[in-house]
């Protein structure tokens, strides 16, 4: 591991036309799991102008049974989607919430997956797919998560509950942010580039003479406020890159702007690029995917990890097949930084952990609808509160300490 080093992450707001897709997703997804905890949910989501379309194979009592939607159903789900885009703040003539044209392309799960999924004849419930999954934690921040991403989720945060409040009325949803932090010791000290693009209203905007200086003014000084509000003391400087709507005017945005599709912000939704990545996405998937669940119990592995002092840094890898229960593999890196042998903590995690995908759920209380809030800002990195993020607890801690004294 480099000692010195420049590292750079970024973030999507709520309102980029890919998180939007993310969130209809999970909305779908916690529907179903608020009329039935075992159903089965893929939905996929695309937006574009004035137009959202889902796809993908659910099963679900009292919503869609031996090939039948429930009386109502098809409604309930149209106003879910709507609800979604409307609590984001869509109400411009290209993408609005109460005009875009809908259309529901969900269907029955195929009987091939049930068969190697379904727990039946004293068989646990199988994989929902192969693949491979990874959980990370840093020391870096209080939050255990790389601080570029920390830091990159946290400003459009804070941007979104503005726009929300109502504290800035030129704020539109769509926003991406960047961070680039230089790291002495392996520890970040200062940052050395800071982007924000963000959607504006019409006007705030000011490039080779076109536009209005004093409300372009107005923008950027409130986006840098938020930047020194957001990092800590010290970490802006004089020789900090700082730019604002680098490429000029940014009126049209969202999904009138861009296509969105669900699951192409993985990178954004996990570690900022500071761990590998499996591969697979979450949003609009039940907890029966181990692309989900085992990226939350192996990211809560990870973290407890940390949290206990075992370990600065920590990487945990997963794998399955489809259709099996138990997990092919088990990898833990600490990147030298443990107390303790990395293999001791191999051998002790599944001890205390059953990392079958219904002991991971069981584990953490997955079959709720809790998705939609990890959608946008992050899966990882977030406070846990009632049933919401308990990958994020640190309860494992004390228990690792133990089996590893």
């Amino acid at each position: 591991m480099r000692k010195s080093f420049l590292f750079t992450s970024e973030s999507v707001s709520e309102g980029h036309p890919d998180k939007v897709a993310d969130q209809i997703s999970d909305s779908i997804v916690d529907l179903f799991l608020s009329k039935d905890p075992y159903a089965r949910v893929a939905c996929e989501t695309l937006t574009t102008t004035q137009r959202v379309v889902l796809a993908g194979e659910i099963r679900c009592k009292g919503v869609y049974e031996n090939g039948e939607w429930a009386p109502g159903a098809l409604d309930e789900i149209e106003q879910t989607v709507r609800a979604t885009v409307k609590r984001i703040g869509y109400q411009q003539d290209g993408f609005h919430w109460e005009t875009f044209t809908f259309e529901n392309n969900l269907h029955g799960q195929s009987a091939e997956i049930a068969q190697g999924v379904d727990a039946k004849d004293n068989k646990d419930e199988g994989a929902g797919d192969q693949g491979i999954m990874f959980g990370y934690a840093s020391d870096e921040t209080e939050d255990l998560m790389p601080a570029t991403l920390d830091y990159s989720h946290k400003i459009l945060e804070r941007m979104a509950a503005d726009r929300h409040a109502g504290i800035v009325d030129f704020l539109e949803p769509d926003a991406k942010s960047q961070v680039t932090l230089a790291y002495e010791n392996e520890k970040p000290v200062r940052a050395t580039a800071l982007v924000v693009s963000t959607q504006h209203a019409p006007g705030y905007y000011f490039h080779e003479g076109q536009g209005d200086a004093d409300k372009y003014q107005t923008l950027y000084d409130y986006v840098v406020g938020v930047m020194h509000d957001v990092l800590p003391e010290g970490f802006i400087t004089a020789e900090t890159k700082i730019y604002v709507n680098p490429t000029g005017r940014f009126e049209i945005g969202g999904p009138d702007g861009d296509a969105g599709l669900t699951g192409r912000k993985i990178i954004v939704d996990t570690y900022g690029g500071a761990s590998p990545h499996g591969g697979g996405a979450f949003s609009g998937k039940d907890p029966t995917k181990v692309d989900r669940s085992a990226a939350y119990i192996s990211r809560y592995m990870a973290k407890n990890i940390v949290a206990a002092g075992l370990a600065r840094r920590c990487t945990i890898q997963l794998s399955y097949a489809i259709g099996i229960a138990e997990p092919l593999s088990l990898y833990v890196d600490t990147h030298g930084t443990g107390t303790v042998g990395d293999d001791r903590i191999e051998a002790a995690l599944p001890q205390l952990v059953r990392l079958t995908p219904r002991g991971i759920r069981e584990h953490l209380g997955l079959n709720k609808p809790i998705y939609q809030k990890s959608a946008a800002y992050g899966h990882f990195g977030r406070k846990p509160e009632g049933d919401l993020f308990p990958w994020e607890k640190t309860d494992l801690a004390e228990k690792l300490k133990a089996a590893l004294a």
